[in-house]
């Protein structure tokens, strides 16, 4: 339990003392949690980290918000989102099914096991990391908005403008 509490502090640490604008921090780690929620494993950092470039947002925000997907969480997020994606499409595909094509990709982690994936199954992929990600990256825009300035309030240390 300590290292998990050591763990979450460093990661408060990150999140409220970079030294830039609070809106800054936000939505590099709203970006981050959007890509991680929207792309595939493996490629969410080269598109995080120009995106955040472009978008004027805390790029250690953007690059540690990608962790929502990890090789720890995907095992239970990519099925989930290809489930709530494909009931969302209308077009329901069995958990057995997602679950037998991911075991697929995910031990053999190769291009050929990704492409025999059905083209249903990849759009519902999609579409249920867009609906993840729609619930998510809002709250985290306003979960890391608020405790960087409740941070900096508490210490009396006045925001950054961009």
């Amino acid at each position: 339990m300590r290292w998990l509490k050591e763990k979450l502090s460093a990661l408060y640490d990150k999140i409220v003392k970079e030294r830039k604008s609070a809106e800054f921090i936000a939505r590099g780690w709203a970006l981050g949690v959007f890509i991680g929620s929207v792309i595939p494993f493996g490629i969410q950092i080269y598109i995080a980290i120009p995106l955040s470039f472009l978008l004027k947002a805390s790029k250690i925000g953007a690059l540690t918000g990608t962790l929502i997907s990890n090789p720890l969480t995907i095992l239970f997020l990519y099925p989930a989102q290809c489930w709530m994606g494909s009931r969302l499409l209308g077009k329901d595909i069995s958990w057995e099914a997602i679950s037998d094509a991911m075991k697929g990709v995910l031990t053999q982690q190769d291009w050929s096991s990704l492409s025999q994936l059905s083209g249903h199954l990849v759009t519902s992929f999609f579409a249920g990391g867009l609906m993840l990600a729609a619930v998510c990256t809002p709250l985290t825009y306003f979960f890391v908005l608020h405790l960087v300035r409740n941070y900096r309030r508490v210490r009396g240390i006045p925001d950054v403008r961009e």
